[in-house]
């Protein structure tokens, strides 16, 4: 009696808008256009295991359960967030009756880079035995995060996030199938999907509280002013830890050597939008002086120190425009790496070389047992010198020869270093000439 008041709940947008058929999907050409390998996989009658790895909201789960409809697979899903050995012990006890009725299995481990080495090393014997079609869903690079012997036995497809065309024809799609009554106009359009930022599952969970924001207001025209005031919109979408980070601050930093200096603003700006550490980019900022720009242009070094310190003192956001002035001026100034190669070449030299002696003129003498030892014995002081520089004295080891490991570049004031270095070099020649 108890069902005839039970309500069936309404699936979320994205499970009512989730693709039946490969046609259907919204996205990843390079991978299911005509001829692409991901739909050669699928017209080959026989599934493979494979990693999707890309972004969240770009389609792993759906493929993964296109893949099983397509082959008539059972398909068992695990959460590696939820998940453990027990877990996959039981998954493999359902394929094993699901095989006793003539039905293979494709098991979906989403987020599998969650999985340590022994839960992964646990799935390695079904895959290898055919008894599961492994498909492993990841938004971290599966080069570190998945065991190698696992990777070896699946496929890697790279999943991109969706363009903003993309996200359009899931709006539309959306709009025409489940709120065929709201009525968008371009900048809505425009401003839910600068938010979804690529990600078609946050596309779709924006629609939704648009929609619930709509019937609470009464209205069924949507602005982006509307859209503004009524949805909590988040940062955009960002992973602190994982390679996106990386491959931004990479980018920021290439575009500073690089010296572009609205691409650094870009990067820097992006990292900061979607919630990167300030204090982190302003040790890296402070790292970029000293690499790629080092004594061509000493002032980079302290621009972005006082950068660093001023966002220590103002915090955010009034310290973030110190930032960012500070990567305009690393990205114009003169660049020279020579400093940061003399630096490691040095350092190699060291952790290989022999404990060499210091010369005895270089010695400290503070006792007269020293002193009758000879050290400091000769010592030439630069400040008594012609120039205040001591000709022809040596500082290095007696046995090792002049290394060269610093080399000016010919820009900014390292042109007038190596001019310096030039002079002093012919008055070393000179004074050894003269004996």
């Amino acid at each position: 009696m108890s069902d005839l008041f039970k309500v069936a709940p309404t699936p979320p947008l994205a499970e009512a808008l989730r693709p039946t058929t490969l046609n259907e999907v919204i996205g990843q050409s390079h991978l299911l256009g005509e001829g692409k390998p991901l739909r050669l996989a699928f017209e080959s009658g026989k599934p493979h295991s494979m990693i999707l790895w890309g972004p969240p909201g770009v389609g792993k789960t759906t493929l993964a359960r296109l893949t099983a409809n397509a082959f008539a697979c059972e398909f068992i899903a695990l959460s590696a967030v939820f998940s453990g050995v027990k877990d996959i012990r039981a998954a493999m006890e359902q394929a094993e009756q699901n095989l006793a009725m003539g039905k293979h299995t494709i098991l979906f481990v989403d987020e599998i880079h969650r999985f340590n080495k022994s839960q992964q090393d646990a799935l390695l014997p079904y895959a290898e035995s055919g008894l599961v079609t492994l498909i492993g869903a990841t938004t971290e690079n599966p080069s570190f995060e998945v065991n190698s012997a696992l990777l070896s036995r699946a496929q890697v497809y790279v999943l991109k996030s969706l363009t903003d065309d993309e996200l359009k024809q899931l709006l539309a799609r959306a709009q025409s199938s489940v709120l065929p009554d709201l009525l968008f106009d371009d900048a809505a359009i425009d401003t839910l999907v600068g938010y979804a930022d690529g990600d078609a599952r946050r596309l779709l969970n924006l629609l939704e509280q648009t929609n619930t924001a709509s019937g609470a207001a009464r209205t069924n025209r949507i602005t982006a002013e509307f859209i503004q005031n009524a949805l909590t919109l988040n940062a955009r979408r960002f992973d602190k830890g994982g390679d996106n980070f990386y491959d931004q601050i990479s980018a920021l930093h290439k575009s500073v050597r690089g010296s572009n200096p609205d691409a650094a603003l870009y990067w820097l700006c992006r990292m900061l939008d979607g919630g990167a550490d300030a204090k982190y980019l302003a040790r890296r900022i402070v790292r970029m002086a000293w690499e790629d720009i080092g004594l061509a242009d000493p002032r980079a070094m302290q621009i972005a120190n006082d950068a660093a310190n001023t966002y220590e003192r103002l915090g955010s956001p009034e310290g973030e425009l110190a930032l960012g002035q500070a990567v305009i001026y690393l990205a114009i100034a003169a660049k020279s790496n020579a400093g940061y190669n003399a630096f490691n070449q040095a350092m190699a030299f060291v952790k290989q070389d022999k404990s060499r002696e210091v010369p005895v003129h270089l010695r400290n003498a503070p006792t007269k047992l020293m002193k009758e030892l000879g050290y400091g014995h000769a010592y030439r002081y630069a400040h008594d010198e012609p120039h205040a520089y001591a000709a022809g004295e040596t500082y290095l080891p007696d046995d090792m020869p002049d290394p060269g490991w610093y080399a000016p570049v010919p820009r900014g004031m390292e042109v007038k270093i190596a001019d310096k270095l030039a002079w002093l070099r012919d008055l070393d020649s000179k004074a050894r000439n003269n004996g």
